[in-house]
């Protein structure tokens, strides 16, 4: 007899994405110039551009003050796409985000 929690977690039934974290980078300011304003509607263009292509599965910021200043979920093949997807932001060119990318993995079908 098949335990379901037990199948639950077998090899099969799970997805690996990549959990990517957007930090705090050296040239980052909170003042609001406009210059940052259109910087920043790129840096979401760029995203949403992602997003339509299938890559980027969720996006979001963090509401706190700290380092981290949002994450996102890709579906990719590598650390290596994720990162040369993720190279060609307006914030992160530049320097105001820096990027940190982990391998991660989750049930099939809990994400969109």
């Amino acid at each position: 007899m098949s335990d379901p929690a037990a199948d639950r977690y077998a090899p099969e039934n799970l997805e690996r994405f990549f959990v990517q974290l957007l930090k705090r980078g050296p040239n980052y300011t909170t003042e609001m110039t406009p210059e940052l304003e259109a910087q920043q509607r790129a840096h979401l263009d760029h995203l949403w551009h992602l997003h339509e292509q299938g890559k980027l599965v969720v996006m979001g910021p963090v509401l706190d003050d700290g380092d981290i200043r949002g994450f996102s979920i890709y579906r990719a093949d590598s650390v290596e796409e994720v990162m040369e997807l993720s190279s060609a932001d307006p914030g992160v060119q530049s320097g105001r985000f820096v990027l940190e990318v982990h391998p991660w993995m989750t049930h099939k079908g809990i994400l969109p």
